[in-house]
């Protein structure tokens, strides 16, 4: 397996910033990289030079950036360093005191700067060192401990020409196969991400699905990352290197996975980074270990009241995959299994609070079919981009529109009367300690005192069983009492809500109040934007003593504004009145129960007034022309008889 010489890492050109003491030989080492031989003399700055794309294989050409460490420059320093790709510090190898300032200031202070690119440590005037003096990797091995952002460190002399051109290679190498995303130098080990890809990368290859890369798929792969097949012997010597130092590297069938990732580890590990590079960028990966943006779409193009549902295609894939992670067939994935599922994607998409707690499970913790598939649905519906992708890391071959369609507008679907949705999404109002959390909790079969905490958006998704026998998804969003100014102050912000619910504690009036303000604040919203929204009033806690005023004003405001009179409802007693059956009825029919404020019902008095004063003119003015045609006909016989 070699590295191939074509740039894949996609980069137009390499920006390499040199720094370092004043007389350690910066002038001289960008001179003799650029003519191949040494200056006599040699301004104090040199101006930017350049070096073309065939100067190393790569092919990415690099513009040097020679500097000035005086005082008076520094600012001037520190913005060439914060704008390079790559950072050339150098020492003079006869001079230890600039050595000793690698540690005292100059790394130090690229940490100050918060300096992302690598470090090439350069010892220069390698013709001046001291043949007495201790080797490179004695000398360097401790401040590379303390400094782990050194990519790796050389010696070179601009007057003998020795590795010179070596230092620039390395300096763009660092740039093009940096070490950093797939080699822990602590742990001596690949890091997990760079794992996860040549994981997905060696299943991908593993075309009969034996665990195994038989002779024919090593070469496969050779050819698709190295357009260079393999001899059987090469082939049989990478296997015995891999038997050698790992027996459960290779098997009867071929190299196994262990033995894939120990060939890279051992890549890397000799400073041939480019290899491993070479095969993840060839399947698609970018500096990050994650697909580029030309494999996976960053965006969907859509109206703000359309959402984006999986087809029925990838449901079914997803049930395969469902039922080839259940190992134990329980019909629940663990979250062991789980994390297996996704161990080839770039880390578990469901970690974060989002979606660690936002669908059923079982008293193991696992998670149901309807629960996975909720969960897919939860983030199609939130981010059809990361859902895409991590389609594609788990083994989905499909493009992007045979994974997903795009639901009608939802201004259209109120003309229309109906909607052809499957997954529905409810925002949830009400005041604070009105029941909000304990109704998503009863969403997915908990208590309310098992919900975890969050710092942001509580989403419950789960399925409803309607009652002609078909399936919805609904997703509940808690939306915080707090957070409902902030949520308005965004003029598209109902556009993707097909239903809201709005819940107080029937025992409170205050609680009333809030919920019956909430509610004017969204319909108002709604009236405003065009995107009116079907509600539902929800009366929580009817195992308790009801407030009588709450109750009357409740029912009063609801025919008011011309919607449902308020459902009562007991999470303690699990009595929902089938509310979610409800809340999908309500957005099934996206044209009702929509509630309207007196300043909405003055507005659509005055548009009727308008409308039938405009019909009075029309019919006055089609009438005023059929009589003067009727005069002109008139006139025209009267002429004509005389």
């Amino acid at each position: 397996m070699a590295a191939a010489a074509a740039n894949l890492a996609g980069r137009p050109g390499v920006r390499v910033v040199v720094i370092g003491d004043p007389g350690t030989g910066k002038s001289s080492l960008v001179v003799a990289v650029a003519t191949e031989q040494f200056p006599e003399n040699v301004p104090k700055v040199m101006p930017h030079t350049r070096l073309p794309a065939d100067y190393f294989p790569d092919r990415v050409p690099i513009t040097i950036v020679d500097t000035s460490s005086s005082p008076e420059q520094k600012p001037k320093l520190i913005a060439e360093c914060q704008a390079a790709d790559a950072v050339v510090l150098t020492y003079a190898c006869d001079r230890l005191s600039t050595l000793d300032r690698l540690s005292s200031y100059w790394l130090p202070e690229l940490r100050r700067i918060q300096l992302k690119a690598p470090v090439i440590v350069v010892g220069c005037k390698l013709d001046l060192r001291d043949d007495q003096q201790n080797s490179l990797e004695q000398t360097m091995a401790p401040i590379m401990q303390s400094f782990r952002e050194i990519e790796t460190c050389i010696e070179c002399s601009a007057l003998r020409q020795i590795q010179v051109p070596e230092v620039f290679y390395y300096a763009q190498k660092a740039v093009l196969h940096p070490t950093a995303p797939l080699f822990d130098q602590e742990a001596q080990s690949l890091k997990p991400r760079c794992v996860r890809a040549l994981k997905r990368i060696f299943i991908l290859c593993d075309h009969d699905r034996d665990g195994a890369l038989s002779d024919v798929e090593l070469n496969d792969f050779q050819v698709r990352c190295f357009s260079a097949p393999l001899q059987p012997t090469e082939i049989s010597g990478v296997k015995r290197v891999v038997q050698e130092k790992m027996p459960e590297g290779v098997n009867d069938s071929g190299l196994t996975l262990t033995g894939f990732l120990f060939l890279h580890a051992l890549f890397i590990e000799k400073g041939r980074l480019e290899t491993t590079w070479t095969v993840l960028r060839k399947f698609g990966y970018d500096n990050e270990i994650k697909l580029r943006d030309d494999f996976i779409p960053t965006s969907v193009k859509r109206a703000p009241d359309q959402t984006v549902e999986l087809t029925n295609e990838v449901i079914d894939y997803l049930k395969g995959i469902f039922n080839m992670f259940d190992i134990d067939n329980d019909e629940a994935l663990l979250p062991s299994e789980l994390d297996d599922l996704f161990s080839t994607a770039p880390e578990n998409p469901w970690t974060s609070d989002l979606y660690k707690d936002c669908a059923e499970r079982n008293v193991l913790g696992g998670l149901s079919l309807e629960g996975f598939l909720s969960k897919w649905a939860l983030m199609t519906l939130l981010d059809p981009a990361n859902s895409f992708a991590n389609l594609v890391y788990v083994g989905y071959s499909g493009d992007f529109n045979s994974a997903f369609t795009i639901t009608r507008k939802r201004r259209v679907d109120r003309k229309k009367q109906q909607t052809q949705r499957n997954v529905f999404q409810c925002y949830v109002f009400g005041p604070k300690g009105a029941g909000k959390t304990a109704l998503l909790q009863s969403f997915l079969g908990r208590q309310p005192s098992d919900a975890l905490p969050t710092n942001s958006d509580r989403f419950a998704a789960n399925t409803v069983e309607l009652s002609d026998g078909t399936r919805k998804t609904l997703v509940l969003r808690e939306i915080p009492e707090g957070d409902v100014r902030s949520l308005l102050n965004n003029k598209e912000s109902l556009a993707p809500c097909d239903a809201a619910v709005f819940v107080y504690d029937s025992c409170d009036e205050f609680s009333w109040q809030r919920a019956r303000d909430l509610l004017v604040q969204v319909a108002s919203h709604g009236e405003n934007t065009g995107y009116e929204v079907p509600c539902l009033i929800v009366a929580a806690k009817d195992d308790l003593d009801q407030s009588p005023v709450a109750l009357q004003e409740s029912t009063r405001v609801s025919q008011d504004m011309g919607i449902e009179t308020p459902i009562p409802i007991s999470v303690k007693l699990k009595d929902l009145n089938s509310i979610f059956c409800r809340i999908v009825h309500a957005a099934q029919r996206p044209h009702l129960s929509i509630p309207e404020t007196e300043a909405g019902k003055t507005r659509r008095q005055y548009r009727q007034l308008l409308n039938r004063s405009l019909m009075v003119v029309s019919v006055g003015a089609a009438i005023g022309v059929v009589g003067v045609a009727a005069y002109r006909v008139y006139a025209a016989r009267r002429n004509s008889s005389s």
